[in-house]
């Protein structure tokens, strides 16, 4: 006895590959097996899915809603699925991770004991990239990106937000005066990066572009000339929290910042790999719940 889901693949092939023929061919089965199983799907629903010709197959309308409801369907049961697998599993073997230094240095260092010892057959490797690397060119397995993605071809996880405050130093502050109001900005050192230049617009309003006075590449340093008295920053919480909360940084402007915004994002991505995903989902799933400021 045929599964519904079964007849739910079949019509996905025909629709994918354009002919009833070519669908049997692909998962080499009969061609009336597949043309059994859209016809009980029609009857069971009192729909006609498929317009057909002698030449090629083309979804109704009908059809058209139909199969975008199904594809979602099947992925999320195939999550499920994957999802009971991942708990009978001891998950072993190299888990390659990359994150921007500070994410790696606050984030996920303070936590990498507690998790070797509960997953002691995975050999975790961390690597820090303060811009977006190639996942297969540097054979990483799953990253954390902070901002909007732009690579459709990764499957992602969103973590949630790392809300995103101006800073400086009590010493500064006090050097320098008060900074009330954006328009004050302009008499005061900004501590911006070197790139991209997009890490250098602060959602003041409808967006500043601040002109910084002192630069650096990694957030880490940016974070260090703020805390030692250079100007102000424009920093994620995930870094800064611990600072504010000993009083070594101060918010600043708060009231006038924009949120939620696009850079606050964090995402893990990764190619979606089966052999990977028990190790995947079990470092997301121990970190999601010790991340801090996200």
């Amino acid at each position: 006895m045929k599964s519904r889901s079964d007849d739910l693949n079949l019509l996905l092939s025909v629709v994918d590959s354009g002919s009833f023929s070519a669908a049997a061919e692909q998962l080499e089965v009969s061609v009336t097996r597949v043309s059994r199983a859209v016809s009980r799907l029609e009857q069971s629903l009192n729909t006609t899915l498929l317009n057909r010709t002698t030449r090629k197959v083309g979804l109704t309308e009908e059809g058209r809603l139909f199969v975008e409801k199904v594809r979602s369907g099947l992925a999320a049961l195939e999550e499920a699925e994957e999802q009971l697998a991942i708990r009978k599993q001891r998950p072993a073997g190299r888990l390659r991770v990359d994150a921007a230094n500070p994410f790696l240095l606050h984030q996920i260092v303070p936590h990498v004991r507690e998790f070797r010892e509960t997953y002691p057959d995975i050999e975790l490797e961390l690597t820090a990239s303060d811009q977006i690397v190639d996942l297969l060119e540097r054979r990483i397995d799953v990253a954390i990106r902070i901002g909007p993605l732009e690579d459709s071809t990764l499957h992602a996880r969103a973590l949630g937000r790392s809300q995103l405050s101006i800073v400086a130093s009590p010493w500064y502050l006090k050097q320098n005066g008060a900074c009330e109001s954006p328009a004050d900005l302009k008499d005061h050192s900004i501590i911006g990066f070197t790139a991209p230049e997009s890490l250098n617009i602060w959602h003041l309003g409808e967006g500043v572009r601040v002109q910084p006075t002192l630069r650096a590449s990694s957030g880490e340093a940016v974070r260090q000339l703020c805390l030692r008295g250079n100007g102000l920053a424009y920093l994620s919480r995930f870094m800064i929290s611990e600072d504010i909360r000993r009083g070594n940084l101060l918010e600043i402007l708060d009231e006038h910042l924009v949120r939620p915004n696009p850079r606050e994002l964090v995402n893990a991505v990764y190619y979606r790999n089966t052999a990977l995903s028990a190790r995947i989902q079990v470092f997301l799933d121990f970190f999601e719940k010790r991340w801090e400021g996200i």
